[in-house]
């Protein structure tokens, strides 16, 4: 993860995404490279050509927020991207960074005490809590019975992308890895000095052609909830909404809990997953003591 030059890199990629009849250009003619030419990019921004090109080399490093707005315009970036684009010109100390190394190793991570007592007091929704990463560091029993990777230890975008049961278990395979690889860009932001990110996206860059072909598209989408459109081999089809909630004094722990809708079939099928994820109580009989 080559994070040298950080704006430049988003610059080219999301520059190559827009058509030129988008922006009101012609669309015909020969293009060598698909979207719009850097000159096109700063004639509509109302810079030259040549401060454009140096932001997309990186020798310029410090442009004004109103110039960026004006390129996330041309760009059509929304409110998330837009913002993103600025975060790449802000400079931070090292040491505020999240993957920093300037001290003694990190501690394991560990969900809280309250946070753990509470998903496992929610025997009808399946819960489970990842950190900035995606690591699962903790599920309740109906979250592991909905997928086994839902379980400590899993780092859950790796499991998307590389276990061939977690896609046939997503019917919506396709634009959950969009948003998982989007949220984990707009995590990223700046800190692309940040070791645990970059074996991430390293190691996934070289598994997965999707992932690689995503994380190229630089597109930027915090986590936020979401339906998942499951198909689960016990108990069949489940539409579920997912809410993702970041805990406080957590160091970017997010908690997620699924709910189906009230009354729905789905809702059924949750019930009756759960109850096959109960634990079984002991039949077994003491003998009785001889009088």
């Amino acid at each position: 993860m080559d994070g040298t030059n950080a704006l430049g890199e988003f610059l080219r990629a999301r520059r190559g995404q827009v058509r030129p009849q988008d922006v009101g250009l012609p669309g015909s003619g020969l293009r060598r490279v698909p979207g719009l030419r850097r000159e096109e990019v700063a004639m509509l921004s109302g810079i030259s050509s040549d401060y454009y090109l140096r932001l997309e080399q990186g020798r310029d490093r410090n442009p004004s927020a109103q110039v960026l707005q004006a390129i996330a315009g041309v760009l059509r970036l929304d409110a998330d991207a837009t913002s993103y684009l600025l975060s790449l010109t802000r400079d931070r100390p090292r040491d505020a960074r999240p993957g920093a190394r300037t001290g003694p190793a990190r501690p394991r991570e560990e969900a809280p005490a309250g946070l753990l007592r509470l998903i496992d007091g929610w025997p009808r929704n399946p819960a489970y809590i990842q950190n900035r990463y995606t690591d699962c560091l903790a599920a309740n029993a109906l979250a592991t019975a909905l997928t086994p990777s839902y379980r400590p230890g899993v780092n859950l975008l790796r499991a998307v992308f590389l276990d061939p049961a977690e896609r046939a278990l997503r019917r919506d395979w396709d634009e959950l890895t969009v948003e998982g690889v989007a949220a984990l860009r707009a995590y990223a932001g700046p800190e692309s000095d940040d070791p645990r990110l970059r074996d991430l996206v390293g190691d996934l860059s070289l598994r997965s052609e999707r992932f690689r072909t995503l994380w190229a598209r630089h597109e930027v989408r915090p986590r936020r909830g979401r339906l998942s459109r499951l198909s689960h081999p016990q108990v069949g089809d489940l539409d579920l909404h997912s809410e993702k909630l970041t805990a406080d004094g957590t160091g970017g722990l997010t908690l997620v809990v699924f709910h189906a809708e009230p009354g729905s079939r789905s809702a059924e099928l949750l019930d009756i997953l759960g109850s096959l994820a109960a634990p079984r109580p002991d039949t077994a009989r003491a003998p009785a003591e001889e009088p």
